[in-house]
């Protein structure tokens, strides 16, 4: 009786720690592209807060006071090569977001597993349009407008991010309600984006060891970029190890050629993997994405 009682105390904690104001499925009923889950796949968040075994995909949200909503939300998605997720920047980046009035939900989606998906090449990509489907759905009910979602991804979020908002054409959940699944902007915090051998493991996580050249093109989101892809804001540290910059700066270049309209801030320092809090090569980027929303009416002056 006692462990069930430390165990419920602990649980209480973890959920305030969180501070989540909800949690929901992405998907009511049958989840698409899933296989039946092996008794052995369990979901499992070890003492850093990476999460690994990932069958469920959920969308925790976070609300801003009423007094400051202003009716823009960002979906944020975890990087962790696609094989864990690390959530705990995307809960600090959520905080932040509410403080100016942005409604932030946080994405936990399924990483690339044949063991539990059919095609595990698309298994991510089905979790975010899922998710952009499930905001816009229900917009009116948490007081968003629906043309201000914009996606933040972080690492191999910032590559999941990235392949759904120039790939507007390639809808691989089911839509019949021909909800719009473009995010209004994104926001790519040090995100993978060329799919070369610098970053084998991400990739082969996605897409196998020997993918052709037609699917590393595909899966290279800076070759996907077209006029319609929407409005982006980059960070990256040029000293950054684990994704190198030319990353941010090849998307960049893109979206010059193709016409979108962004900002790329390339830090002197920085590293891999930084939050809001930290160096002071680091803890300015979220100020500067403050001030580009602000230049796209995506806060009010106020926040």
């Amino acid at each position: 009786m006692k462990q069930v009682i430390i165990l419920i105390l602990s649980l209480l904690f973890i959920t305030a720690s969180y501070s989540q104001d909800l949690v929901l499925p992405l998907y009511a009923n049958t989840i698409p592209n899933a296989k039946t889950t092996p008794v052995d796949y369990i979901e499992e968040t070890d003492s850093a807060g990476l999460i690994s075994n990932v069958s469920i995909p959920t969308i925790s949200v976070y609300f801003p006071e009423k007094t400051k909503a202003n009716g823009t939300a960002v979906i944020l998605f975890a990087g962790g090569g696609y094989f864990v997720l690390a959530p705990k920047k995307c809960i600090e980046i959520a905080k932040a977001f509410n403080e100016t009035g942005v409604t932030a939900f946080i994405v936990k989606y399924r990483l690339p597993n044949d063991k539990i998906m059919k095609d595990k090449t698309i298994g991510p990509l089905q979790d975010a349009q899922a998710a952009i489907k499930t905001v816009r759905t229900r917009a009116a009910e948490w007081h968003i407008d629906p043309q201000k979602i914009g996606l933040m991804g972080l690492s191999a979020g910032g590559h999941l991010v990235s392949t759904l908002g120039t790939q507007p054409n390639r809808v691989v959940i089911d839509n019949m309600e021909n909800v719009s699944l473009v995010p209004d902007f994104m926001i790519l915090l040090y995100p993978v984006i060329i799919y070369d051998p610098a970053i084998s493991r991400t990739r082969e996580n996605l897409i196998g060891k020997k993918p052709s050249a037609q699917t590393l093109n595909l899966y290279s989101t800076d070759k996907q970029v077209n006029a319609k892809t929407p409005r982006t804001f980059l960070v990256h540290a040029a000293d950054d190890e684990v994704i190198p910059v030319k990353n941010s700066l090849r998307f960049f270049e893109a979206m010059v050629k193709a016409g979108v309209p962004g900002e790329v801030h390339i830090l002197q320092s920085g590293g891999h993997g930084f939050g809001i809090s930290g160096s002071d090569d680091t803890n300015n980027w979220f100020t500067w994405c403050k001030d580009w929303m602000k230049k796209n009416n995506l806060l009010t002056t106020e926040n």
